[in-house]
C-alpha cells in the first residue's frame, strides 16, 4: 500500500518554503522535500556526500519535521550535521565555522503556530533565490530524486560556540539597560545570554520558551 502524499506546490516561495502542517503538508511531503533538497544539493556541489548543517526552531512539530527532512536528505546521500535548536542565523554561522556545504534550517519565521517550513542555502551567506526554489519544485513534485547513502551526527554545544563568537566580537564600552522581548520563542535562549556577555544589563519579558506563545 502506498503513502499519499501530501504537499502543496503553493507552499515553494521566492526564498524558501512554507506550509501549514497537515493541512498543506505532512510528514511523507517533508521528506519528499528532503530528497529534493538533496538531489539539488548534489547536483550544485558536484559531492556524493555533502555536509548539511540542519536545525529547527521552537515549535511543538518542529522536531518531527525535521527528523522527516533529515531521513530525505540522508536517502539522497547527504551527510547531516544537526545542530539543534537554534535561530536561522546559528545556521548560516554553522556552515561557516564547520565548513560545511548546505544548509536546511526548519522554521516558519514570524507566521502564527500552526505553520512550518524550511530556510535552505548551498553557497555560504546566501539563502535559495527564486531560481533555485523553481529548480527545488520541479525537483521534489516532479520527483526527480537520486539515492546514496548518508549518515548523520549530532553536533553537541553548538549554541554555547554561537554565543561565544557573538560575545567576542562585540564587547561594549558603555553600560547599557535593554529590554529583551522574545515572544517565548527560540531567541529567549539567545538574546538575553548574549547582550548579558557583551555587557548590557538585560531586563527579560517572555524569554522562558513557551511553544503555546502565549503572549
Amino acid at each position: 500500500m502506498f503513502n499519499e502524499i501530501k504537499i502543496d506546490p503553493y507552499g515553494f516561495r521566492e526564498y524558501d518554503a512554507r506550509w501549514i502542517y497537515k493541512k498543506d503538508i505532512d510528514l511523507f511531503g517533508i521528506e519528499n522535500l528532503g530528497k529534493g533538497l538533496g538531489t539539488q544539493i548534489i547536483k550544485h556541489t558536484k559531492k556524493n556526500n555533502p555536509r548539511v548543517i540542519v536545525g529547527h526552531d521552537y515549535r511543538s512539530y518542529s522536531e518531527e519535521i525535521k527528523t522527516a527532512l533529515k531521513k530525505g536528505l540522508i536517502s539522497t546521500g547527504c551527510y547531516i550535521e544537526d545542530i539543534g535548536l537554534s535561530l536561522s542565523p546559528t545556521v548560516y554561522f554553522a556552515q561557516f565555522k564547520l565548513n560545511a556545504d548546505a544548509i536546511a534550517m526548519v522554521t516558519a519565521s514570524h507566521n502564527e503556530n500552526g505553520w512550518t517550513g524550511v530556510k535552505m542555502g548551498i553557497q555560504k551567506g546566501l539563502t535559495h533565490a527564486p531560481e533555485e526554489m523553481t529548480e527545488l519544485k520541479d525537483i521534489t513534485l516532479n520527483k526527480k530524486f537520486i539515492t546514496g547513502k548518508g549518515n548523520e551526527k549530532q553536533i553537541d554545544n553548538f549554541q554555547k560556540i554561537y554565543k561565544e563568537d557573538l560575545i567576542n566580537k562585540n564587547k561594549i564600552n558603555k553600560k547599557i539597560k535593554a529590554i529583551v522581548a522574545c515572544g517565548n520563542g527560540t531567541a529567549g535562549i539567545f538574546a538575553p545570554d548574549i547582550l548579558r556577555g557583551i555587557g548590557c544589563e538585560v531586563i527579560e519579558l517572555d524569554c522562558n520558551l513557551d511553544y503555546t506563545f502565549p503572549k
